[in-house]
């Protein structure tokens, strides 16, 4: 399950990073102007993310390149023309930013529920360690 996290969490992550290029393309293009792809642009943009982040410590995360999660997210981009962005209609920038939304809608969904069932193993793992229904010693035989 935590490896499982990891990945939606990895790809919960790419997915927004998207969505940001998107909706900065089309604020520029609401000014008159196109997005910049340079990486002192992107950066900008990634920059004025805002929230408070994860209550959970980081982890090294490997995410492998054929994950089906990574897989969907590719298929997805590569249907839309992610990569030529700069290049859509609007209408087509629009589809785009709608669906990288709703499936970064789905990412975090599963990651919310990975994260119920990770709480609720961990605490009944530490809840059987109080009881003596589990005891570190048998775990080292």
């Amino acid at each position: 399950m935590q490896a499982e996290e990891d990945a939606v969490s990895f790809v919960r992550r790419i997915a927004q990073g998207r969505i940001d290029v998107v909706r900065e393309e089309t604020a520029s293009r609401n000014a008159g102007g196109h997005a910049s792809a340079s990486p002192d642009e992107l950066a900008v943009v990634f920059g004025q993310q805002q929230g408070g982040g994860s209550v959970r410590p980081p982890r090294d995360t490997e995410v492998p390149a054929n994950h089906l999660r990574l897989a969907q997210l590719t298929e997805l981009c590569d249907r839309l023309h992610f990569a030529d962005y700069t290049d859509l209609t609007d209408d087509e920038l629009r589809a785009l930013e709608i669906e990288l939304a709703a499936f970064e809608v789905t990412q975090s969904n599963d990651r919310r529920s990975l994260f119920t069932r990770i709480d609720a193993l961990s605490a009944e793992l530490v809840a059987r360690y109080k009881t003596g229904g589990a005891n570190v010693d048998s775990l080292l035989n």
